[in-house]
């Protein structure tokens, strides 16, 4: 009588290899398994899959006790090297490749044949391809097609629906992810064109992100063909040119028509969630997860952004879990980088690389990743020349840089507009006192308003001047928490998010990255931007009214790193040098300079930075020097003008105020008043007295997206100044006087004509 029972066998993509005394030994595609013991070496052989669970107590009797028989199938099955299964090998089924294929798989294969074959998979081809090869593909695979959906309707009964387009950005994959949303039914995205194919994901309706999710990220990396489609009035923007040939096309076919036989069988892996990158000139495949975002509008909570930003910023005691050189943090920079790597990536990532800077020495420690979308919304030769183009990090290590530049970019890419900011509509008129004029943030001088154009037409992008605000004017604004009086305040949307200026009538405001920071906590992002807030406070001070400024004496700083970092210079022809410009604010603030010793043209490149403890200042302001670079390493930059200007015609000869002043003594480690606080929270008490003090106002505004989870913040102290060209009134001529850097505050003329650049 025939046994009912499942037969018992290794699966089918294992052979099996019994060395006595030794092992038994499992090889697959994947690799080899060893495990010892006679009992499992006694009773692999029996199984071949012929065998049901009597037939192997039969057959082990006097070898195995049914206990320990038990005891060993139960360890093979959950290490998933065996299976059970009704039919005898001899038995109708699969063959014998695609057993085996779909037992490496996990599967049961002869399941996996049955529901393939049962399971029907409808196309919509939105592309250009010949419907011949497409059933070809699909047949191969043993996918049973069922007829053709419509593209935005009802896509009919089948357990999953292709879709096959030309651009995963293509204005109609908005209703067919509406449509397969109504009926609950998965599909399946790819892009069967290209050097470069794509397949999927596979877009679960209920669960996991929706096509609108990867819409989002995939339009961020696309900001130089949006503004060439802007600046050209295009309907949509450029698009490369089709390039494949008849081999490429049919090996993405053949690749997603696999994917739907997968999908069928029931085959369910973490890649399915990602988009699969085919480079068909390497034969490569680059997986680029896919994530649900939860603010999406179509299928999260859209409400989430508004919610948060309009709530009190709360802040908690944070302790220190690092006084690195590289700052007081949070979480260390491997903690961060573990965290938060999965943002990196060029397809769906928010941080599209991080990568070696080119062009100096390792040394350097530098590194990038990706465009800066703050200045990518302007003119591309604006994006390419600046020395701001890229988003970066530095560091006295490779782990610091590289954690420094995926914290640039997640705190750009947050800072930038996505739509789903609140937004308030009214005059500064109208909202009295709770709105804050651009200006006492902007702080350009009335003779900049009135030579404007001539000034715009003259500068790069990032020194544009604004018009004139109209306090009757209508405009967005956004609310931003006061630290200092416990309230919400509002000020311009256009002035915190980075986004294009309007295409007709006044410009009133236009952010940048300024007082942006991201960090291990809020905490930490807060501190941040406010030590870049006071470092081009402090800088501007001293590059707009051309003071001599002491030295710091890195002798009085004892650290090997700076040592080599002598030696390296020497090695490029260079020295460089540290002043001190810290400002009435009193926290420490420096700027490191250095020239070219061995020619006429001097290449002068400086760096910034601020910190309460010294050691950390001057650290900082090495590395940046070390970051920018680069710049003036290589040929001369006559794709940036300002740059070029600067490295053939600045030396420290006429440029007398980037050399420390002799007539006074050099700063020491011991002149800078430091109290270390072991809790970031007591830093940001510390620092909102300090602006208190001087009747300034602590405003935060919390810009962390629910994505991302990376704590990122906009730090804006009305009063402070940008290191850029703003000459309105204020600190800028009143506090080098009661520093006593100068006996009268300079004029509108005497200003260094030359913009700070970098």
């Amino acid at each position: 009588m025939e046994s009912h029972w499942p037969r018992i066998g290794f699966r089918r993509h294992l052979t099996t290899a019994v060395v006595p005394g030794e092992a038994t030994y499992l090889v697959s595609e994947q690799g080899v398994t060893a495990i010892e013991g006679r009992a499992v070496a006694a009773l692999a052989p029996l199984l071949d899959g012929s065998r049901d669970m009597s037939a192997l107590v039969r057959d082990t009797q006097g070898v195995l006790s049914p206990t320990e028989l038990g005891a060993v199938l139960a360890k093979l099955r959950q290490a998933n090297l065996i299976t059970g299964s009704a039919a005898a090998p001899a038995d109708d089924g699969p063959d014998g490749d695609a057993a085996a294929f779909w037992e490496a798989a996990g599967l049961d294969a002869q399941r996996a044949s049955a529901t393939l074959a049962a399971g029907r998979v409808r196309v919509l081809d939105l592309g250009r391809l010949d419907g011949t090869d497409v059933r070809d593909a699909f047949s191969d695979a043993g996918v049973v097609l069922g007829l053709p959906s419509r593209a935005g309707g009802d896509p009919g009964v089948g357990d999953l629906t292709v879709v096959l387009c030309d651009d995963y950005l293509l204005p109609g994959l908005a209703d067919v992810d509406a449509a397969q949303r109504r009926c609950g039914r998965p599909w399946l995205l790819a892009k069967p064109h290209g050097v470069e194919p794509w397949i999927g994901p596979v877009f679960r309706p209920g669960e996991g992100p929706c096509w609108h999710c990867l819409a989002h990220r995939l339009r961020s990396h696309r900001s130089p063909e949006h503004h060439v489609g802007r600046a050209l009035g295009l309907d949509a923007p450029p698009s490369p040119p089709p390039s494949s040939i008849a081999a490429s096309r049919s090996l993405a076919l053949r690749g997603i028509a696999l994917e739907a036989a997968k999908w069928l069988a029931g085959y369910r892996g973490g890649s399915q969630s990602s988009i699969r990158v085919l480079d068909t000139l390497n034969l490569g495949v680059r997986p680029h997860p896919v994530t649900r975002r939860p603010q999406c509008p179509q299928c999260g909570d859209p409400s989430l952004v508004g919610d948060r930003v309009c709530s009190p910023v709360v802040l908690a005691s944070r302790p220190k879990t690092t006084l690195s050189e590289g700052g007081h943090r949070a979480l260390t920079a491997e903690q961060v980088l573990e965290r938060y790597e999965h943002l990196v990536g060029r397809v769906t990532g928010v941080v599209t690389g991080l990568d070696r800077a080119p062009g100096g020495p390792a040394f350097l420690n530098s590194y990038h990743s990706g465009p800066n979308p703050a200045l990518t919304h302007r003119t591309l030769a604006g994006f390419r020349s600046s020395l701001r183009s890229q988003s970066g990090g530095k560091g006295t290590t490779a782990l610091d840089a590289k954690v420094g530049a995926l914290c640039e970019a997640v705190e750009r890419y947050s800072g930038t507009l996505h739509g789903d900011e609140p937004r308030i509509r009214g005059s500064l008129a109208e909202l009295g006192d709770e709105a804050v004029h651009p200006n006492a943030c902007q702080l350009y001088h009335e003779r900049q308003y009135a030579t404007r154009l001539e000034w715009n037409a003259a500068h790069p992008p990032f020194q544009y001047v604004c018009d004139p605000f109209d306090e009757h004017s209508r405009i967005d604004w956004t609310p931003v928490w006061s630290l200092t009086h416990g309230r919400r305040r509002l000020l311009p949307t256009a002035l915190l998010y980075c986004a294009p200026p309007p295409a007709s009538g006044p410009c009133f405001a236009l952010a940048d990255s300024n007082g942006n920071a991201a960090g291990g906590s809020l905490e930490d992002a807060v501190l941040q931007g406010f030590f870049e807030l006071v470092e081009r406070d402090a800088v501007a001070l001293w590059w707009y009214n051309r003071t001599r400024q002491p030295r710091v004496d890195l002798e009085s700083f004892p650290d090997p790193w700076i040592d080599e970092m002598h030696t390296q210079y020497a090695r490029l022809k260079r020295e460089f040098w540290v002043l001190d410009v810290t400002s009435d604010l009193g926290v420490p603030a420096m700027a490191a300079v250095s020239r070219r010793t061995d020619k006429p043209e001097e290449d002068i490149m400086f760096g910034f930075g601020c910190h309460f403890d010294p050691v950390i200042a001057l650290r900082r302001a090495l590395t940046e020097l070390n970051q920018l670079l680069p710049a003036v390493l290589g040929p001369s930059p006559a794709d940036d003008p300002a740059l070029a200007d600067w490295c053939a015609r600045r030396t420290v000869a006429n440029q007398p105020y980037l050399r420390p002043d002799p007539s006074v003594p050099a700063k020491r480690r011991g002149d800078y008043p430091y109290t270390l606080r072991t809790d970031l929270l007591d830093d940001v008490h510390a620092a909102e007295a300090l602006l208190r003090e001087r009747g300034l106002e602590l405003l935060v505004l919390d810009q962390t997206r629910p994505d991302l989870e990376l704590p990122t913040v906009k730090v804006v102290v009305p009063g402070l100044r940008h290191f850029w060209a703003r000459f309105g009134r204020g600190r800028l001529y009143d506090t080098p006087v009661q520093l006593g850097r100068r006996t009268r505050p300079i004029s509108y003329e005497e200003l260094n004509p030359i913009p700070l650049f970098v």
